[in-house]
Formats: C-alpha cells, sequence, structure tokens
C-alpha cells in the first residue's frame, strides 16, 4: 500500500498525511454506522497509546488507533503527541491498563521512550510496552527495554491479540 511507497520513496510525507486523514474520515463513517446498527462490541481490552516526549510527529500513532486497534475492538486511550513519561506511567497506574504502545519518529526523541519505559518499570505497574516508528529497530526496542517492537501499524493488532488472549 502506500506505507510501502513512502518507504520506497515514490509517496512522501503530505500525501501520507493525506492518506491517513481521509482514511480517518472513511473510518469514522463506517464506525457511525456500526455504532447505530445497536450492535455494541464488546471491547477486548485498553491499551495507551501516546507519541513520546519531543516528538510532535503522530501519524504512525494515529494509524495504528484509527484504522487498527479500535477497529479490531480495542479501547484506546490516546494521549496524544509530546507527552512527558510521568504523564504516561500516571495513566498507566491510574487505569490499570495491561499495554502501553509508544510512538518516535525521531531519533532525538527515542531516549525519552527509553526513559519511559524506565518510568513505567521503576512504577512497578505490570504491564507490557510496544514501541514503533521509523527511527527503530528490533534490536533498539529491545536494547531500551519494550516488551515489543512493532514494524508496522498491523504488528500492534498482534501483539495486542497475544497480551490480551484475543
Amino acid at each position: 500500500m502506500w506505507e510501502k511507497g513512502f518507504e520506497k520513496g515514490t509517496v512522501f510525507l503530505p500525501q501520507l498525511l493525506m492518506s491517513a486523514e481521509a482514511a480517518k474520515a472513511a473510518f469514522e463513517v463506517i464506525k457511525a454506522a456500526m455504532d447505530g446498527s445497536g450492535q455494541a462490541q464488546e471491547k477486548k481490552g485498553t491499551i495507551i497509546l501516546a507519541t513520546v516526549k519531543g516528538d510532535i510527529h503522530d501519524i504512525g500513532k494515529n494509524i495504528v488507533k484509527w484504522l487498527l486497534l479500535e477497529n479490531y475492538s480495542y479501547e484506546v486511550i490516546d494521549l496524544g503527541r509530546d507527552v512527558p513519561p510521568e504523564v504516561i506511567v500516571k495513566e498507566a497506574v491510574e487505569r490499570q491498563v495491561a499495554l502501553v504502545g509508544l510512538s518516535a519518529l525521531m531519533t532525538t526523541t527515542v531516549p525519552s521512550m527509553e526513559e519511559t519505559i524506565r518510568q513505567l518499570r521503576a512504577a512497578s505497574v505490570t504491564v507490557k510496552v510496544m514501541v514503533g516508528g521509523a527511527v527503530l529497530t528490533e534490536d533498539y526496542a529491545r536494547t531500551i527495554g519494550a516488551d515489543a517492537y512493532c514494524r508496522d501499524a498491523m504488528a500492534s493488532v498482534n501483539y495486542a491479540e497475544q497480551v490480551f488472549g484475543a
């Protein structure tokens, strides 16, 4: 799809952003129609998503949320972008979620991702952490203490299915 074009350099960020916005609008229409059908989907679990402190790029997080996790019946608490570690930890503790997803697009913000994971572990909260972003690799995700590296949006769904046993 378009993400393959982005990787090959045939699709550029403005096109990627426009595609994501169009997809969001389409899914909002579908979601409204499904909500109006009276057939409520039971939620499989609750997941916190955040783009880490210092990073204002949330296209990846939004794709994961809008296009996949919500459509696979997960409740997603979207903390937004440029989110300090303390806010993520506070929400994870208060809501007692089983899974937190962190996103970083820039190499300069990956240390914030590592700090967030460190603070989650220090808070002794029982939570799995999945990470994703253009600058991450599986090896690096393991180095910073993440439980899972999600190379693409579908990998986040696959990992959520493991965590929640769905």
